[in-house]
């Protein structure tokens, strides 16, 4: 998790913005040479797969299909790998990326043959959020250590280079803790930036103050930040939490 908090001007205007980004690691399933890593990278977009797809190849009379689907979260990754793997399958093996965390698993093929080289191929297409599941039919003849790295890594990367992809944007939500007067103001630069999902509570426990909370791509927060404190009439205090689980 990162947070910070950074302080720009005084008094009146509050911004608490929360990232609604999110990365998530599997946990508590057993695996067999299960490989975890960190690494850091943090962009306000990226690029994953659109729907479902799979590739199918035989290999010295071994059947490799990989299935690569998106996944967002913890949930969503266990949900797929439950869902199409097959237990009369010799291997299942799989990896997946999801912001800057991933994990791989060779589910019984010598150390480093299978899940490595279906995250390398996921790496090397640029595609996040994304999981790819190989299954294993075995046809009989042993490929290899050299062997099963092409195999797996080969399905992997005509799977993925297939595949419908998007661009998805950041979005981030934003709590502004707004002075009745300043209501027209901020309101006008929302508009501007085109911002969502705008709520607003009166409740606040504070005379003169109501919260507008909305969602806006990461990209604008700091454009949009700017804007509200060049416009303003008086000083005001930028609150901004920045948070990846």
């Amino acid at each position: 998790m990162i947070a910070s908090i950074t302080p720009y001007y005084s008094l009146k205007l509050n911004l608490r913005v929360k990232a609604v980004s999110s990365l998530f690691i599997i946990t508590g399933a057993a695996s067999k040479r299960t490989m975890v890593t960190t690494t850091s990278n943090t962009g306000d977009s990226y690029t994953t797969i659109s729907e479902r797809i799979s590739f199918e190849k035989e290999i010295k009379k071994s059947r490799f299909i990989a299935i690569a689907a998106p996944v967002s979260d913890e949930q969503s990754a266990h949900s797929f790998l439950s869902e199409v793997k097959d237990s009369r399958a010799n291997h299942n093996c799989w990896a997946y990326k999801i912001g800057d965390q991933y994990r791989s698993n060779d589910d019984g093929e010598p150390s480093g043959t299978a899940g490595k080289p279906i995250y390398s191929a996921i790496d090397s297409s640029g595609i996040d959020r994304v999981m790819v599941v190989v299954i294993r039919y075995f046809g009989g003849i042993k490929l290899g250590t050299g062997g099963l790295v092409r195999a797996y890594g080969g399905v992997t990367s005509e799977c993925l280079k297939n595949a419908p992809t998007c661009l998805v944007k950041s979005k981030v939500q934003i709590d502004m803790e707004v002075p009745y007067d300043l209501l027209g103001l901020v309101y006008h630069q929302l508009q501007h930036f085109q911002v969502e999902n705008i709520k607003q509570d009166y409740d606040t426990g504070n005379d003169g103050i109501t919260v507008v909370s909305f969602m806006v791509d990461y990209d604008k927060v700091e454009s949009l930040e700017n804007a509200v404190k060049d416009n303003c009439s008086r000083n005001i205090v930028f609150l901004k939490t920045l948070k990846q689980n």
